[in-house]
């Protein structure tokens, strides 16, 4: 169900201004459509990696990525990935076995690590710097890499010279300058942009010229990041999107991560969007911070509150700070359950589904309820999202007349729903997640960590 986009009014840094981040209704057609795909097979390692599945192609006729992962010739994956490389063996096997895909390299080495592990990673590259021979080298270094998928711009490029909190200090104005457009933070960003962007476009287009298999080039902004700078350099890039870390002691807002999946699918004009999510609670970064961690059901909600909004993948920033074992534990349950449902999650999505809302007398006005259905051979996934804080006990979920007869099993949960009439009705508490699937295998046996909530300080 695609709604309109609401505008942002909030951003990581709105809570946190002295922490840096880098390094850091759908219809169904009358009849089932079994599209024959192929059998997910193990996740193996080709001659060559890429994320190039094309999809389609923008009005300048240049290719779009799909976003997900694929090695060689095997099915795509779901991008599950994390900022952090662990430094034992034993904790990167651990961190794929969890179901994590993706992770980032710093060179040559790291991407040996990822794929003895069973991994695929990215570089970041300064492409800021421009055509630098540097750059050059780096590329080089790694381009023939089977393990290397992606390539990653500088982190947030557009906020360093727009809004961040220590421009204040380094320039001389602060943020709400910035919102106001001061002529003095208008234009320092005028001039920062005017040297910083064009660079940034020819180091791309010098990786372009040097990778013969043409991987996706990726760039994370902050979540407001300014939408006219970031147009000035979204054609050369494939994949877009922000970081939203939204648990905080200061304030929680959990429903924004859905609404900065379509404002930055808006600023890319319909480039896959990856979202950067929270592994770790503020207090480890901000000592005057009160300790919180999301709790495991806060974490499910925003990863899936992502996807049913419509983001390619999810990468996780910050768990090299976890100082609660349990709070990685619960991490890794999340990404063992995202990566069994992954080939459902990359299949093309199944267009006629419907739900609506049906108020009791004491049901409140809010963002309402989010719906996908995804089709994999003869498998249905539908992802049910509650967006709002509060309960909806009349859930109608309509458009399903082509699956009549047929039984949804909830995963991790005892609920059935047979499709009748079309449809059937489910009942969600405040910003709860249901996951329906035809295929009630589907669930990981990596149960541990589903209850956790963080510690009282």
């Amino acid at each position: 169900m695609r709604t309109f986009v609401t505008p942002i009014d909030r951003s990581r840094a709105d809570a946190e201004e002295n922490v840096e981040t880098g390094f850091g209704p759908h219809r169904l057609t009358s009849a089932p459509v079994f599209r024959p795909l192929q059998r997910a097979g193990n996740w193996m390692f080709a001659a060559c990696l890429s994320l190039c599945l094309v999809h389609g192609a923008p009005a300048d006729g240049k290719p779009v990525h799909s976003g997900f992962l694929k090695a060689g010739n095997s099915d795509s994956r779901f991008p599950i990935g994390f900022y952090e490389m662990p430094k034992t063996e034993a904790d990167l096997r651990a961190m794929a076995a969890a179901g994590v895909n993706l992770v980032r390299c710093r060179d040559r080495d790291d991407l040996d690590r990822a794929r003895a592990a069973g991994l695929m990673g990215w570089i970041s590259l300064t492409v800021q710097q421009g055509a630098t021979e540097a750059l050059r080298n780096l590329v080089v270094s790694v381009a023939d890499h089977p393990a290397l998928a992606v390539w990653e711009g500088p982190d947030e490029i557009v906020w360093t010279f727009t809004a961040y909190s220590f421009l204040k200090k380094s320039a001389g104005f602060t943020r709400e300058d910035w919102n106001n457009q001061t002529p003095k933070a208008a234009g320092y960003a005028r001039e920062q942009a005017s040297m910083i962007l064009p660079k940034l476009r020819d180091g791309i287009r010098l990786v372009r010229e040097l990778d013969t298999l043409q991987r996706p080039f990726w760039i994370n902004e902050a979540a407001d990041s300014d939408m006219q700078y970031v147009r000035h350099y979204i054609d050369s890039i494939d994949i877009t999107g922000c970081d939203y870390y939204a648990v905080r002691s200061t304030g929680t807002d959990l429903q924004s991560v859905g609404r900065l999946v379509h404002r930055w699918d808006a600023i890319g004009r319909g480039k896959p969007v990856w979202m950067v999510l929270q592994a770790f609670s503020w207090h480890t970064a901000n000592p005057e911070r009160t300790r919180l961690y999301p709790s495991f059901e806060q974490s499910r909600f925003m990863a899936y509150d992502a996807i049913v909004n419509g983001a390619k993948g999810i990468c996780y920033w910050g768990s090299e700070q976890i100082d609660d074992p349990r709070f990685r534990e619960s991490l890794y349950a999340l990404t063992s359950e995202l990566s069994k449902i992954s080939p459902l999650l990359v299949a093309a999505p199944v267009e006629d589904i419907q739900v609506r809302i049906v108020s009791d007398l004491f049901d409140r006005p809010g963002r309402g309820v989010r719906a996908l259905l995804r089709q994999r051979d003869s498998n249905f996934l539908l992802v049910l999202v509650n967006e709002d804080s509060h309960r909806h006990l009349g859930v109608d979920v309509t458009g399903l007349e082509a699956l009549e007869g047929r039984t949804f099993d909830l995963l991790y949960g005892s609920e059935t729903a047979l499709v009748d009439r079309g449809g059937f009705v489910t009942r969600l508490q405040g910003y709860e997640v249901k996951v329906f699937t035809t295929n009630p295998n589907l669930v990981s046996d990596r149960l541990a960590g589903r209850d956790y909530t963080s510690p009282s300080p």
